[in-house]
């Protein structure tokens, strides 16, 4: 998958928590959540201005996807999206996350679908 491809299936999928998603679609997808995070807060600098509000409103406008996706890559190794709640737990939640996201995918199906990578 590449990164446009990714970003794509990110709009696409703004709120489907159903199924499963690719490691390097999630990835993908991470990059570009930090990429554009990175560009507001150069624009915004230190101060309140336009670009912090756009930056405010454009990591709101990210959230849901991207908690969309996390819960479809969990599913890929097999495991309910509630797992993403882990990361609130300081330091091992962010680990077990971490392990989980970097997992390759199940090859067979399992209950949240079929495998996204092509046999």
């Amino acid at each position: 998958m590449t990164f446009g491809e990714s970003i794509t299936i990110g709009f696409k999928n703004y709120a489907n928590f159903q199924g499963r998603s690719r490691r390097s679609g999630y990835w993908w997808w991470f990059l570009f959540t930090v990429l554009v995070s990175a560009a507001f807060n150069i624009l915004s600098g230190d101060k309140d201005n336009f670009f912090s509000d756009l930056g405010s409103l454009a990591s709101l406008a990210l959230l849901l996807p991207s908690l969309a996706f996390g819960v479809r890559r969990l599913h890929d190794t097999n495991r309910s999206g509630w797992h993403l709640l882990y990361g609130l737990i300081p330091i091992a939640g962010f680990i077990m996350l971490l392990i989980w996201f970097v997992q390759d995918s199940d090859v067979e199906a399992n209950r949240f679908g079929a495998s996204p990578k092509p046999a």
